[in-house]
Formats: C-alpha cells, structure tokens, sequence
C-alpha cells in the first residue's frame, strides 16, 4: 500500500495568484514558508525556513484567492507532486507541489497587510487579545523521568 500525504501549518511568502484553465476551471498558485527551530551540536539555537509551492483547483482555489494573501497563517493538506515541463531554452524544468486537498485558515489577527474586503470584520475585543500558536522545540523533554511517560502537565498547548 502507497501512501502520499502532505501536511504543512505555515505562513503565505506571497499573495496568491489565480488563473482560469481553458476548461474554466480556476487554479491558485501560492507559497508557505515554515520554520524550523533547533540547538545545534555547540548548544546554539538555530533557525532554517522551507518553502513549499502549493496549488489549489476549483473551489478551493476560489476561496484561496478571496481568504489568504502574504503573511497569513495556513494549514495545507494535499498530496505532492512532481511535474516536468520542457522549457524554451530546451532544457527539462522540475516542479515539485502540494496539490491542495483541505485546508484552514489561521487566526483572524495572523500576519498579512489587512483584511479581506470578503471576510467578516473583527471586533475591537477580538483584536486586543490575538491568538498565538505555541513553538515546540523538538530537543523538549515532556517525559516523566521516574516512569517513562509523558507528563500531561508539561505539554505547551
């Protein structure tokens, strides 16, 4: 049995950008940055970012071009894919995506320069008080030393 799924949680690089397939069909095609935080072997802490093309069809394409532009807060799920295409100068040219399935928006107050003409307005309480995701570190320890389980306790979340 194959399996091939693609789960990232991560912020837009830069705002979508929809087109119309000659079967009139719409595709959206953005970028997600996520980050990954981590001790080096000399106790330092360190930081690399990764980024992932995405493309949405159909309705979910629509509403990624409504919903998200740069800086917002998403969870992509979707499979990934490699295609191949012969560029002008002859030369064979990769593309690797996560062709969107499902997603979730972020918080409302995430990132991004605004909000959506299309998307409800906050109110004033609502933005005081703005929703944070907690950073895991993978070096964390949440075991209980005494008898090898986890401690509910000291989960962030």
């Amino acid at each position: 049995m194959n399996f091939n799924k693609a789960i990232v949680l991560g912020n837009l690089t830069r705002d979508p950008e929809t087109r119309t397939l000659p079967s009139g069909q719409p595709v959206c095609n953005f970028s997600v940055a996520t980050n990954r935080i981590y001790t080096d072997k000399s106790g330092q802490k360190q930081q690399t970012a990764e980024f992932h093309n995405v493309v949405a069809f159909g309705k979910l394409a629509d509403i990624c071009s409504r919903y998200l532009n740069k800086g917002k807060i998403v969870l992509v799920e979707g499979r990934i894919q490699t295609r191949s295409w012969q560029a002008q100068d002859g030369s064979k040219r990769y593309r690797t995506e996560i062709v969107m399935e499902n997603m979730q928006l972020g918080p409302r107050g995430s990132g991004g320069s605004g909000t959506s003409d299309n998307a409800p307005s906050a109110s004033p309480q609502q933005n005081t008080a703005s929703e944070e995701i907690p950073i895991i570190d993978a070096d964390e320890d949440f075991s209980d030393e005494k008898n090898g389980k986890v401690n509910v306790d000291d989960i962030p979340f």
